[in-house]
């Protein structure tokens, strides 16, 4: 009689929040006794528990940077694990594209995923179903909390209130809110005023920087001392464009009346406005726009400091080398500044294949033929596939202004963190999508009528 397969049980256990993990009986230890019994329960199928560990205290699910889920997919490509089990499926991941990449490389292993209390694992048909569509309501309830966060954050700007990042010069943070600094108060009125009487960034540059004044310096978060640096004209433009100054609070092109102190008279700033703007700035603005072709210009921001991140390039010989980058005064003063500059060429390359999943997905396209169902019942769902495949396969020929209408329609914007990028979506942006197909689908109906 041939002897029964062993088959490598593996529990991952997490949990979002650290606290209570220094109990006796933790919830990772629930999650983990639940994993034990039900591989009792199989252990006529040759099932067994793997002594290790697989535990995540206090990691979101947002992505896969933890540690004991790093030791888990290695222990899996070595060939250890037979069985991965989890309490539930979003212990694994909330993350939809995370998720697939995941029972990409169960299935590559051959290793099985099952749910405890779910009841179903990925051998069967069923199973895989399932799986599919909790994970894609999992998707759809981190993405409905980040649109809740970021509603939460646009009624508090529009209260006025300030919502983080670098201070400012001029103020202290005290209690989550800006406190006027005298001292710090009184140079930036003499920033304003004396650029008024000089009208050059330049000629003020090197005067502050010839008696001495320097930019903001403060201790971050972790305990490190940040800026202090003497002013550049990039730093200096900072300080003569901040609204701040004049009491109110910047959301997404729009201002508010802000709940601290103004510490410059509105009349002198709007001075300096208007000679900023003498000065090139108009010019420059209208220029850049005529010729930059970058694919995320506007939408790229850093999740250090939610300062924008603008193309720029670097030739060397005959070459032309693109990046996108910070201007040195945010960089200076922005503790969680992923890194000095990002190749174009790369995070480009990233969101587009992002877009392009999108565009593939079952779950867009089932929701976008509902929508043009509601317009015209006569539509066809594989009217509707052909023509979003369609899109899908010519995004790399497109040309890059339309490439770059699509992507502003379709993100809001590109956040970069160390550990990788976030990319939030425009709901209302397959509105415009769904009218550029409509008029493929009619197209398409009226060749079929001839």
């Amino acid at each position: 009689m041939d002897e029964k397969k062993i088959l490598r049980c593996a529990i991952y256990t997490r949990v979002s929040d650290d606290e209570g993990l220094d109990q006796e009986f933790s919830s990772l230890d629930n999650q983990r006794e639940a994993g034990e019994y039900h591989i009792k329960a199989q252990a006529h199928a040759g099932w067994r528990v793997l002594p290790e560990r697989y535990d995540d205290g206090g990691y979101s699910a947002k992505d896969l940077h933890r540690p004991a889920a790093k030791r888990l997919l290695q222990d899996i490509t070595d060939g250890k694990i037979d069985v991965v089990v989890v309490y539930k499926i979003d212990r694994m991941s909330r993350n939809m594209f995370d998720f697939v990449d995941l029972m990409k490389l169960f299935e590559q292993h051959k290793v099985t995923f099952v749910s405890v209390t779910q009841h179903f694992n990925t051998e069967t048909a069923m199973g895989k179903l399932i799986l599919n569509i909790l994970q894609s309501f999992a998707q759809f309830e981190r993405e409905m909390t980040a649109e809740r966060i970021r509603d939460k954050f646009a009624a508090s700007k529009m209260k006025g209130m300030w919502m983080g990042g670098p201070p400012p010069l001029g103020y202290d943070v005290v209690e989550r809110k800006l406190i006027t600094n005298p001292k710090e108060a009184k140079l930036v009125n003499h920033i304003f005023e004396r650029y008024v009487a000089l009208k050059s960034t330049t000629l003020l540059c090197d005067e502050l920087r010839r008696d001495n004044h320097r930019t903001k310096a403060y201790i971050s978060r972790k305990e490190r001392p940040v800026g202090g640096q003497t002013f550049v004209t990039n730093s200096l433009l900072t300080v003569l464009r901040n609204r701040l100054y004049v009491g109110e609070v910047h959301h997404k092109g729009k201002y508010f009346p802000g709940q601290h102190k103004a510490v410059v008279q509105r009349a002198l700033f709007e001075q300096a406005q208007e000679i900023l703007n003498q000065n090139g700035g108009i010019k420059r603005k209208r220029t850049w726009t005529i010729k930059s072709k970058a694919l995320l210009k506007g939408l790229l921001v850093c999740g250090g400091c939610e300062g924008m991140m603008s193309p720029t390039h670097t030739r060397k010989g005959n070459k032309h080398y693109h990046y996108y980058a910070m201007n040195s005064y945010r960089r200076n003063s922005c503790e969680g500044c992923p890194m000095d500059r990002i190749p174009a060429g790369e995070i480009e390359a990233v969101v587009s294949g992002q877009l392009k999943a999108i565009l593939a997905s079952p779950q867009i396209v089932v929701e976008t033929w509902r929508k043009l169902k509601t317009r015209n019942p006569a539509y066809q769902e594989c009217d509707l596939h052909d023509a979003m495949r369609d899109l899908n396969n010519v995004w790399d020929s497109l040309i890059p202004e339309e490439r770059k209408r699509i992507t502003t329609l379709l993100i809001d914007r590109v956040v970069t963190r160390s550990d990788g990028i976030d990319i939030e979506y425009r709901a209302e942006g397959f509105e415009t999508i769904i009218d550029d197909l409509q008029q493929k689908l009619n197209m398409r109906q009226e060749r079929r009528s001839f």
